[in-house]
């Protein structure tokens, strides 16, 4: 990552807060951050739930949307009505704090080939209307920080395997990221698959292999942190 002192947001989404292998990892990556004095800011999606969007966004959205991008001030002046004000009391602070990290860190178990609903409510109220683009120049506001997926996966979905092609979660925040303007060169995703060995019977034998994958899995991490590689095996979790 090129600037690893920036300020650092990181988002959890796993409903599973005592053996979820994507929190260890996140807290891994937070840990190192933290020991080389950057700061640190942290939202958990799932044990603090983002609101829902509602028709109040949707029919502001596209009042906005048809202006093109314009500053979080001038959307607030295009407010009309309490619900409206409401729904943009709820957003406008997330944006502006995604807006203002320098760096971003996600969390994110796979639930049924996708994203966990806590994760997805957070993604479509952010991606209001423009307000990732600077309304002077078109700059892209998220082109300039650095965005790490850390994905953990009960099952595996590489080539070859019986599930290859149901990986909904991977492709997905890769085209939903550099949709709003990430750059693709400053975006790194990290997964840890076969999370379940131990408790799907269906994945028994695959214990070697899991532990493999959560290994590399550190090790990245780590690298990403700014740290050496651990390099030791680790127990799978459930996510």
């Amino acid at each position: 990552m090129s600037d690893m002192l920036a300020p650092l947001l990181c988002l959890d989404s796993s409903a599973d807060r005592g053996e979820s292998v994507s929190r260890r990892l996140t807290a891994e990556f937070t840990r190192e951050w933290r020991r080389r004095g950057a700061a640190v800011r942290y939202r958990d999606v799932s044990a603090d739930p983002v609101p829902l969007i509602g028709e109040a966004y949707a029919r502001l959205g596209r009042r906005v949307e048809r202006r093109g991008a314009l500053s979080l001030s001038d959307i607030g002046r295009l407010v009309a009505g309490e619900a409206e004000r409401r729904e943009w009391e709820l957003t406008r602070p997330l944006v502006a704090e995604l807006r203002a990290a320098g760096s971003v860190l996600l969390g994110v178990p796979m639930y049924n080939f996708g994203v966990p609903a806590a994760l997805k409510a957070w993604i479509d109220r952010v991606s209001f209307p423009g307000v990732f683009i600077d309304p002077e120049t078109g700059r892209k506001l998220l082109g300039d920080k650095d965005f790490v997926v850390i994905c953990a996966r009960g099952g595996a979905y590489g080539p070859g395997t019986p599930r290859e092609g149901f990986d909904h979660q991977e492709p997905y925040l890769r085209a939903y990221l550099t949709n709003l303007g990430v750059d693709p060169r400053r975006l790194e995703v990290v997964s840890a698959e076969l999370t379940r060995v131990g408790d799907v019977p269906a994945l028994d034998g695959l214990a070697d292999l899991a532990a493999a994958s959560l290994a590399a899995a550190r090790d990245r991490v780590r690298e990403l942190a700014g740290s050496e590689p651990a390099g030791a095996p680790e127990a799978a979790g459930i996510d």
